[in-house]
C-alpha cells in the first residue's frame, strides 16, 4: 500500500505535467461525483481507513473542535446510510469545503515514521 507522501508527490507530478492534468483532472472530478461522499456530508480526509498507527497518531492530533466536526459527519453519514437516505441538495458538501484537514497530520507522522524507522535500523561501521 501507498503510503500518503508518495501520493502526495504523484499528484504534484501530475499538476506539474500539462498533459497528465488535461487527463487527469477531469477523471478526477467524475470520480469523486461517482463516490457520493460529499452528498453524505463527508469530506475525502474522512474517509481513509483509520486503523493504521500512523493514522491513530494523525487523528490524535487533531484539535478538538476538528475531532468533533469530524464525528458528526461520521455519525451523520451513518445514520444516512442506515435509513438508505442522501442529504438536501442544499446541505451536500461543496468543492471548496471540502479540504483536506488531516492530510499536513498524516503527512507529518509519516515522515516522523519513516525517520524512526531509518533511525532504529542504522548500521554502524568500524574502520
Amino acid at each position: 500500500m501507498a503510503s500518503l507522501t508518495s501520493v502526495v508527490k504523484q499528484c504534484d507530478y501530475i499538476l506539474k505535467t500539462p498533459v497528465l492534468r488535461s487527463l487527469f483532472v477531469p477523471a478526477s472530478k467524475v470520480f469523486v461525483h461517482l463516490a457520493g461522499y460529499r452528498e453524505m456530508g463527508l469530506r475525502l480526509d474522512d474517509i481513509l481507513i483509520e486503523e493504521t498507527p500512523i493514522m491513530q497518531k494523525a487523528i490524535h492530533r487533531l484539535p478538538n473542535s476538528e475531532t468533533y466536526a469530524r464525528n458528526y459527519r461520521i455519525l451523520t453519514a451513518q445514520q444516512l446510510a442506515m435509513s438508505h437516505q442522501l442529504l438536501p441538495k442544499s446541505k451536500v458538501l461543496k468543492l471548496d469545503e471540502d479540504v483536506p484537514y488531516l492530510t499536513p497530520f498524516i503527512l507529518e507522522a509519516e515522515a516522523e515514521a519513516f525517520e524512526k524507522d531509518e533511525l532504529d535500523n542504522i548500521i554502524v561501521v568500524n574502520k
